[in-house]
């Protein structure tokens, strides 16, 4: 399979989505930044695997990064993080969305799963009442405390 068989606008993925379904397939969708990959992600990411048949990843494009995450952000450009997420195994496919929430993409895509990390609650998630119009489920899994891009970005500055 070619990386690009796991990169999709959202439109394109909600008609992929929809044949999965009618085949039985449970989907799971989590979203996020994913600016420099680390354990903290791809354990996340196999945690939301484990959950479903299918692992949607939504990630944020460079200009919706930057909302929230300042403007020397991100560091890898959105295609090169879209290539290396779709290049592990676990996930299915990948779509990016530009706007500062994933509300949209889960009104389009409307997962049976919508995951989040264990730094959240679901009552403060602002995709909560996006999943709950459709009878979607969210549910949380396991914070890797200390696993962030920020981290990892002052531990560089403070080495070099």
């Amino acid at each position: 399979m070619k990386i690009t068989e796991k990169i999709y606008p959202r439109d394109e993925l909600k008609n992929i989505l929809e044949e999965k379904r009618v085949e039985g397939k449970n989907i799971v969708f989590t979203n996020g930044c994913f600016d420099i990959l680390h354990v903290g992600h791809t354990r996340y990411l196999a945690e939301a695997k484990a959950r479903g048949n299918l692992l949607v990843v939504a990630l944020n494009s460079d200009s919706s990064v930057r909302l929230l995450k300042g403007e020397k952000r991100p560091i890898i450009p959105e295609m090169e993080r879209a290539e290396m997420l779709a290049n592990l195994a676990i996930v299915d496919y990948v779509t990016i969305f530009s706007e500062k929430t994933a509300n949209q993409t889960i009104s389009i895509l409307k997962p049976d799963i919508y995951i989040k990390g264990g730094d959240y609650q679901i009552e403060e998630l602002p995709e909560a009442k996006v999943v709950a119009s459709y009878g979607g489920k969210i549910e949380l899994v396991s914070e890797i405390k200390g696993a962030s891009t920020t981290n990892i970005i002052e531990e560089i500055l403070k080495r070099y």
